[in-house]
């Protein structure tokens, strides 16, 4: 079963890794004549981390074809946080329009961003809280209403009535979509216990969240729900060997018998970063918080609940309506 949160866009998304690369794509800046867009997008994590990067990077090659005769895409992938600032230096010095993904850029992309007021910044899945600036617009994913509905499906799934989540590095966006995966965990089965967050301080290492996957089936946990990207493997191996299963998401899956997933959670950043790129096209860009999730008129969010419990599908429809019309709030 899926519960889609409305109209869904196309496909892309976020995190953090190690070192620089460049890519460069597409042809010259001008096509018959007509000067090219030209758009630089940020990936500080890798490609094909079956997560936030790997799914920016699905809409990244869906813009680069789409957009082929009106813009120049390049991209940075696998960055090294000390190299943030230097590689968005980069970007800005040679692009009109710069997309960055991921909260733990925006230092960076704001200081880079005041420095080069005449070139268009977007950060997707920064604070929800930050002040735009004249030449910086935040789009947001809004994790957390994903995973209220993550943490309803967990609570579903389980049949200890106990629940965890392990996030990777303790930014805002995530701590927010901690709370709301055990308020969502709560509203769906009330009385379920949910353990404290843990946060394993990377996106990307399995061993670090697979041990953090241990601990909270050690202590009662019998369905995990996840903010990581490679971290996802270590959490699998655990829940395979314990018998235990675990939400997935951002990009879903299949649900078979086999699977140690109880349900996936579409988020689609790549979505926005689309988005980004059209508004420059087309003159419509604003300096503004952006919101993409179930309660925005373009919002990229699923639920695949896997199973056949009608009961609890039931639920989830009705959650997912509540967040919607905005008669619940997520945290």
């Amino acid at each position: 079963m899926r519960i889609p949160s409305g109209r869904l866009l196309a496909g892309l998304v976020l995190t953090s890794l190690a070192t620089s690369s460049l890519t460069a794509c597409g042809g010259s800046s001008s096509a018959g004549g007509k000067d090219l867009l030209k758009v630089g997008v940020f990936l500080p994590g890798s490609t094909s981390d079956t997560g936030f990067m790997q799914s920016a990077h699905l809409g990244y090659e869906r813009a680069k074809k789409a957009h082929a005769d009106t813009a120049k895409l390049s991209m940075a992938e696998e960055v090294d946080p000390a190299d943030y600032e230097e590689v968005l230096t980069s970007f800005a010095s040679t692009n009109d329009l710069v997309v960055s993904v991921g909260g733990q850029t925006d230092a960076d992309l704001r200081r880079v961003a005041a420095q080069f007021p005449d070139v268009t910044f977007v950060e997707i899945g920064g604070p929800s809280d930050a002040e735009p600036l004249a030449n910086l617009a935040y789009y947001d994913p809004q994790q957390a209403e994903a995973e209220y509905l993550t943490g309803a499906a967990a609570a579903l799934a389980s049949t200890k009535h106990s629940v965890g989540f392990i996030g990777g590095m303790e930014l805002p966006a995530i701590v927010n979509a901690a709370e709301a995966f055990g308020n969502g965990a709560v509203a769906a089965v009330p009385g379920t216990k949910v353990l404290k967050p843990q946060f394993v301080g990377d996106f990307n290492d399995p061993a670090k969240a697979k041990q953090a996957a241990d601990a909270d089936i050690a202590a009662g946990a019998d369905v995990l729900g996840q903010i990581v990207n490679l971290g996802k493997a270590g959490i699998e191996q655990a829940v395979r060997s314990a018998d235990a299963r675990m939400i997935g998401g951002p990009i879903p899956g299949e649900c078979s018998a086999d699977s140690p997933y109880a349900a996936y959670i579409r988020t689609d950043i790549g979505a926005e970063v689309e988005y980004a790129i059209e508004a420059v096209l087309d003159g419509t860009w604003k300096a503004v918080q952006e919101p993409f999730g179930l309660t925005s008129d373009h919002d990229a969010t699923e639920l695949t609940f896997c199973g056949d419990d009608a009961e609890a599908k039931t639920t989830l429809e009705k959650l997912a309506a509540q967040l919607a019309d905005a008669s619940v709030t997520a945290y």
